[in-house]
């Protein structure tokens, strides 16, 4: 068990009005609607993100998080409101153009991991580069560096119900990275693990932005929020602030 008096200082983020930006919202909003109710689940979010920043999303059950995340990530397209996404508007394409975005510039991380039990920890690592087209020979070669940069070389030929819960995460992280996209996502990377596979994960994380990665994380948790450059806090389906 992670003993409470681990300290974890957030990392230090320097040149940050100098860099790009990858993420900004205006007005961004998603609306449910059925025959007999109207939810608001996003409602007129202003947000930015600058390359390199790892930023979480903060907030109780049902506050809106997850749907930003899916918005940001071109899952899901917004009710209203201005998207740009590397400089380009997304805010009103159709799927087809959001799928295309999606694949060559967004990884993401989810909670429950979505390996495949039936394929290898290198099988699920290559599955986005065989949808992409990536010819044999370069996606053997980007699958091996990706699972030795996650020191997860050695379980290649292991399948998903064979690792730890740590490790079927760090398999799910090489999977989003294999590609090099400008950005990834991560829904409650923690949320299925104990206290020391999640600190193996938060740790992995944090060395990857220190690499150059930019991250949005949803999160409950105050201690992985400490691995952050800064935390959005969500209510309601609105930003009330850092």
């Amino acid at each position: 068990m992670l003993s409470e008096q681990v300290v974890v200082q957030a990392p230090v983020f320097q040149d940050r009005a100098a860099r790009p930006v990858i993420i900004k919202t205006s007005g961004l909003s998603r609306v449910f609607r059925t025959d007999e109710v109207e939810t608001t689940a996003v409602d007129h979010i202003d947000f930015a993100v600058k390359e390199g920043e790892f930023v979480a999303l903060m907030g109780p059950s049902g506050c809106g998080k997850s749907t930003l995340l899916h918005l940001l990530g071109l899952l899901d397209a917004p009710t209203s409101g201005s998207y740009l996404f590397l400089g380009e508007e997304v805010s009103g394409i159709g799927e087809r153009k959001r799928v295309s975005i999606r694949k060559n510039n967004i990884g993401f991380i989810f909670q429950s991991f979505n390996l495949i039990d039936e394929l290898t920890v290198f099988e699920n690592v290559e599955l986005p580069l065989i949808y992409a087209g990536v010819a044999a020979s370069e996606r053997r070669r980007r699958v091996t560096a990706v699972l030795a940069k996650l020191q997860m070389d050695h379980r290649a030929k292991h399948y998903p119900l064979q690792l730890s819960g740590g490790q079927q995460q760090r398999v799910a992280v090489a999977r989003a990275l294999v590609r090099a996209p400008k950005l990834i996502l991560a829904d409650e990377p923690t949320g299925n693990l104990d206290s020391h596979h999640g600190e193996e994960v938060m740790n992995t994380l944090r060395q990857l932005n220190e690499e150059g990665s930019t991250i949005v994380m949803v999160t409950h948790s105050e201690h992985d929020a400490r691995y952050c450059h800064r935390k959005q806090r969500l209510l309601d389906g609105k930003l009330i602030g850092e």
